[in-house]
């Protein structure tokens, strides 16, 4: 605490501002301050309510060792003082006597005596108070199933007995009977019985999540996988990092071992890393750690005990030496609570976890699905390539002038090789000097660069390359390093929409310039490096073209192109024939043709597939695609892409276009109506791009992907995802751009918000909110976040921060303007205002309505046209709800009437029938209902049927009928 509460009514605040904050070290010590601040007021009922809130934190903070030692302290005030205690009190200190059962049975060096006696104190102070044993019966079931002696008779006990106001809450109960049955091995009749909490129908402050993570394999036993994924990701959200329900969090690592995602198991055990530290409870430790070692084992057994592991703060750890440390810390803790109760129980409740087979060979847990050897570092494999080192050399320069994919695995093993200490270049002629096999080198690494649009470093690269070359004695070889360095660094010419584009254009014209004089100065050229020279030509020109989409830019595109193909054929080199085709097609398609480049791609696919190169045939189907999306032929571009991504995987090296033609077929699927299918695709292009080092397109296209999860309804999936996003590391080093990681946290904000989590829905958007703040080059970003920062706080009825959060949009606003978005804020704060608080919060409404009416001026001043309907007429429609809710109904009619004239009646090609028809209902009923204008109301919906029936919209007419028939039956 900054400074001790001075007063009692200081006190009592900061004991509620303390219940607000999650269990938790920080809690905890202000709960700790907090009790040691009442001592100094003398009031003893002050004094046991602080106490009741500490131990509260030790129960709810996985500290057992500490919660008895308060409950002493109230017991003995209760003894001394029973007075103090009113029924309220009195109540939740004999609810207590449980959470100390719990706690000693949470440390083994409390001797099996001490519980037994602790039982027998409960026994006789509930006997002496005259309150049912129900719960006791319960806390001695609990401890016999603990020590695993007596379990069905304690069982039976507590079970058949009438439940009473000190009994654990249903869901608790439920979960304990459950519990019991799967022990039994009755999967079955645990899963019915689990059914109230699992399906939400009870629920308190540890379930369903507690049952979840107990459910989770008999789900799997019994063939409910689907279930058992959807409970999976709610269940473990709602525990993870949580001290208190560590265990928990280790049967959802050991439930990620179980069904093949392994991966995503060592994902969510970095996220809960505390819980080595933070866990004070031995029995919770032994649960956690136990799920952990689950994880870890299966991982080991895969061949990844190299991988990194988070363990313990303080070191470094693999896999398998993170598995010794927590087998040994589990084995002790099993082995010291057996030692107490005198069984077996606990090393063999362990041992039969960690001898478990896996229950499926793979489940789809998350959207983001990946699996142990796309997590472990790449390998470069050593298939196929030449053991000699100048055969090595040869075969790769051989594989690069073809163009062939198969040359990336035959650089990095000579990358590799020249690397090492001690390297030794061969003295052939044939491989020529170390000059040179290091500017191929450079080359390869300058392509790399260039692919995942690192231009610059492509470009440095390459110079530095050619330098080499010419050291060398290699000028065609330097003279394409240059060219490519020209149009790398023409790349990172501005080319925006803000104008500068002719930056970008001039940039290219000028490398295209430069690269016809480098090829007419170079002298020797190969056939290979005249056409290389060739094409870096019609590339400068064909984004040049793409830059401007000036029409007249694409014809000198066609003539280049015509020139590579014509040199290409004279020397018979089968790649460049299909890129100088390829690249007449593309222009084909940026100009507009869309017939003409598909019959151009058609052509093509001919040629490759009777003459090759094989390897071109995924990219050419992959555009071929492109151009049937845009002929809005999504059957067809389908087939097109699969067929593109069934040739890409066989070929052995990976196609540095899959991402792409991933992302192609998701649209396809989209257009054919096969969402979740276009779900899987998108998926699977942004993980391809996060692999291939393209971070910022693939964090792009995960948020598309959470956009169309949450348009799916698929909350918890877009949950799990970002929160697997955010975890990156370089996010978590800061090392990427801010705004890019905004749009991230405000998807998974709105799908907090979809989830009904409103608290971390309002956390997060009142983070982004204050960081946005500082956004001075982007205030329209700042005033959206902050106009649904507002509407999330006034949703939670906090009124005040929610109009703080408004003002800052529409200031924000006044910089960039957001007309739709504030308006509809200001709206629904209206309308969230005047339900909540009725007539007293009409004042206000109204004076947010007021804001968004100088909202619509400002837009209709400004020429600027709202989609659907106008500012003015949602306006209206929201006066007239306000107004009801504020129980002012003559107004709110006249404000629904302003609103449907704004509308106007419907024709037949209205969009707008079902809004119009709606407003029609509502001023009936409050002209029916509340009004008593019964025949007013009739007459109003009568007109509305007719009028809606001769448009041709009799759907509408159903909502209105309704309410015709009920005010007729009312008359």
């Amino acid at each position: 605490m900054p400074t001790a509460p001075r007063t009692t009514d200081e006190l009592y605040q900061a004991l509620r501002e303390n219940d607000g904050r999650p269990y938790g070290r920080t809690r905890t010590i202000a709960a700790e301050e907090l009790a040691e601040a009442a001592e100094q007021f003398g009031d003893p009922r002050l004094l046991a309510v602080t106490l009741m809130d500490l131990q509260e934190a030790y129960a709810y903070g996985a500290e057992p060792r500490k919660s008895p030692v308060v409950f002493a302290r109230l017991l003995a005030l209760y003894d001394e003082q029973p007075d103090v205690f009113d029924a309220p009190l009195r109540h939740s200190l004999f609810w207590r006597f449980k959470w100390v059962g719990n706690a000693l049975r949470a440390i083994p060096e409390v001797p099996l005596t001490a519980l037994r006696q602790w039982l027998t104190e409960m026994r006789e102070r509930y006997e002496k108070a005259e309150l049912g044993l129900q719960p006791y019966y319960g806390q001695s079931f609990q401890l016999a199933a603990h020590t695993g002696e007596g379990t069905d008779l304690a069982y039976e006990l507590w079970a058949s007995r009438t439940r009473t106001p000190l009994s654990d809450c249903e869901a608790c109960e439920i979960c304990e009977r459950a519990r019991h049955h799967v022990a039994g091995g009755d999967d079955e009749r645990a899963l019915a019985v689990w059914e109230p909490v699992l399906a939400g129908q009870e629920s308190c402050q540890e379930e369903p999540a507690r049952s979840v993570s107990y459910a989770l394999l008999p789900l799997l036993r019994t063939g409910r996988a689907d279930r058992a994924r959807e409970l999976h990701l709610s269940g473990y959200r709602a525990c993870r990092r949580n001290p208190s329900m560590s265990g928990e969090t280790g049967r959802h690592l050991e439930f990620c071992a179980l069904t093949g995602n392994e991966a995503r198991g060592l994902e969510l055990l970095a996220e809960n890393r505390n819980l080595f530290e933070d866990v004070d409870s031995p029995l919770d430790q032994y649960d956690f750690l136990t799920g952990v070692e689950v994880l870890l084992q299966r991982v080991e057994a895969l061949g990844h005990g190299g991988l990194p592991a988070a363990g313990p703060p303080g070191r470094t750890w693999t896999v398998a030496a993170l598995r010794a440390e927590v087998r040994d810390r589990a084995d002790d803790l099993a082995a010291r609570f057996d030692a107490r109760n005198g069984t077996t129980a606990h090393t063999d409740r362990r041992r039969a976890r960690l001898d478990r087979a896996p229950l499926l060979e793979t489940l789809e847990l998350t959207l983001r699905t990946r699996a142990l050897d796309d997590v472990a570092p790449a390998a470069p494999t050593a298939a196929d390539l030449p053991e000699s080192l100048p055969a090595l050399i040869q075969r790769a320069r051989e594989l690069e002038r073809q163009g062939h994919p198969d040359d990336a695995a035959h650089w990095t093993r000579l990358r590799a090789l020249v690397a090492a200490p001690g390297y030794t270049h061969p003295d052939d002629p044939a491989v020529g000097p170390l000059a040179r096999l290091r500017a191929d080198l450079l080359s390869d690494e300058a392509d790399q660069a260039a692919e995942v649009v690192r231009y610059e470093a492509a470009a440095a690269l390459m110079e530095e390359a050619a330098a080499l070359y010419d050291e060398a004695g290699e000028p065609g070889a330097a003279a394409v390093s240059r060219a490519g360095a020209l149009v790398a660094r023409a790349e990172t010419a501005p080319g925006d929409a803000t104008g500068a584009t002719g930056a970008k254009v001039t940039a290219l014209t000028a490398a295209h310039a430069e690269i016809v004089r480098l090829q007419e100065e170079t002298p020797g050229l190969a056939p290979y490096q005249e056409a290389r020279l060739l094409r870096l030509r019609v590339t400068a020109l064909a984004l040049r073209f793409q830059a401007s989409r000036d029409d007249e830019h694409s014809a000198p595109v066609l003539a280049e192109a015509e020139l590579l193909h014509a040199f290409a054929t004279r020397h018979d080199l089968a790649g460049q024939i299909s890129g100088a085709l390829m690249m007449r097609a593309s222009t084909h398609a940026l100009s507009g043709d869309l017939p003409g480049a598909l019959a151009e791609l058609d052509a093509l696919l001919d040629r490759l597939r009777a003459h090759g190169p094989a390897w071109h045939l995924p990219r050419t189907l992959g555009l071929r695609g492109r151009v049937q999306l845009g002929l809005r032929d999504a059957r067809a571009a389908r087939g097109s892409l699969t067929e593109a991504l069934r040739l890409a995987a066989e070929q052995a090296a990976p196609h540095s276009g899959t991402a792409r033609l991933h992302a192609d077929l998701a649209q396809a699927c989209l257009g054919l109506g096969e969402p979740d299918e276009a779900l899987r695709h998108m998926t699977r292009s942004a993980e391809l791009d996060l692999r291939d080092g393209k971070r910022v397109d693939a964090f792009c296209a995960y948020t598309d992907v959470a956009h169309l999860s949450l348009d799916l309804g698929r909350e918890e999936d877009c949950i799990a995802l970002l929160d697997s996003l955010l975890a990156e590391p370089d996010i978590v080093a800061g090392e990427v751009d801010d705004r890019l990681v905004a749009q991230l946290r405000l998807a998974r904000a709105r799908a907090f918000r979809a989830a009904d989590d409103l608290g971390a829905a309002t956390a997060e958007f009142a983070a982004l909110a204050a960081e946005s703040a500082g956004w001075d080059d982007d205030p329209g970003s700042h005033a959206m976040i902050a106009a649904e920062t507002a509407v999330l706080l006034a949703e939670s009825g906090e009124f005040s921060r929610a109009r703080e959060a408004v003002d800052q949009a529409l200031a924000a606003h006044a910089r960039a303007p957001r007309y739709d978005r504030i308006s509809a804020a200001l709206r629904e704060l209206a309308r969230l205002q005047a339900e909540w608080q009725g007539p007293d919060g009409l004042a206000d409404a109204l004076g947010l309505l007021a804001d968004a009416g100088r909202i619509a001026d400002e837009a209709r001043a400004a020429g600027h046209q709202a989609p659907g309907r106008s500012l003015d007429a949602a306006l209206a429609y929201e006066y007239g709800r306000v107004n009801t809710h504020a129980r002012e109904y003559e107004d709110a009619v006249t404000a629904l009437e302003k609103a449907l004239a704004l509308l106007g009646e419907p024709g037949p090609e209205s969009e707008s029938a079902g809004e119009w028809a709606e407003c029609v209902r509502f001023a009936a009923a409050v002209e029916g209902l509340h009004l008593e204008r019964r025949h007013d109301a009739r007459a109003r919906l009568t007109a509305a049927i007719t009028l809606l029936t001769a448009a041709g919209h009799t759907e509408e007419t159903g909502e209105l009928a309704k309410l015709e028939d009920r005010l007729s039956r009312q008359t």
